[in-house]
């Protein structure tokens, strides 16, 4: 039964990892403007919103599936509150942080989006900074680490995030200078 718990905690966290980036490039694409409109065709912000409930499912069965897994040594309490655990401490600490971001993300959006636009948009932001740490959790923990396939998978993520944010980031620049022009 070890091997099944190992398994899954492994599984869920490649999955959340995989969604979570997914969730994060499509949120940033389509908040960007393109030609002074912003993209709003229904399907995309229901996939960004369909991949951040799934990378949080997915963050949820890999908690539960560390804790139950006996090899880890996980408790509750680690698994719970940031800064706790005897090992690993910073990596699980982020690990933590970043769950709580991604939960927040997600559950102030869908089902029902929270009234207050500058506190909806401040916690999206924070999720931008739970996914680098949620990554870091990853690469400071994962048993895949040190595997090439796991650094290149990395890589593959980290390069269109990376280009999203830059994106997002150029563009919000520019309607910042457009708006001090008025």
């Amino acid at each position: 039964m070890k091997d099944v718990w190992q398994a899954l905690t492994r599984a869920s966290g490649l999955v959340a990892a995989v969604a979570v980036a997914l969730a994060l490039i499509s949120g940033l694409l389509f908040s960007a403007r393109e030609t002074g409109e912003r993209r709003r065709p229904a399907w995309w912000l229901g996939l960004h919103n369909g991949l951040g409930g799934l990378a949080l499912a997915a963050t949820g069965v890999h908690v539960v599936a560390s804790v139950l897994d006996a090899g880890v040594g996980v408790g509750i309490a680690e698994a719970a509150v940031p800064g706790v655990a005897d090992t690993d401490r910073l990596a699980l600490a982020g690990g933590v942080i970043a769950m709580y971001l991604l939960g927040g993300a997600v559950f102030t959006t869908w089902p029902r989006r929270i009234r207050d636009r500058r506190l909806w948009r401040m916690i999206h932001l924070g999720s931008t900074v739970g996914v680098a740490l949620a990554f870091a959790h990853g690469y400071k923990m994962g048993t895949d680490a040190t595997r090439l396939a796991f650094q290149i998978g990395l890589v593959v993520l980290a390069a269109p995030m990376t280009y999203s944010i830059g994106v997002r980031a150029t563009d919000a620049a520019m309607r910042a200078g457009a708006r001090s022009k008025r």
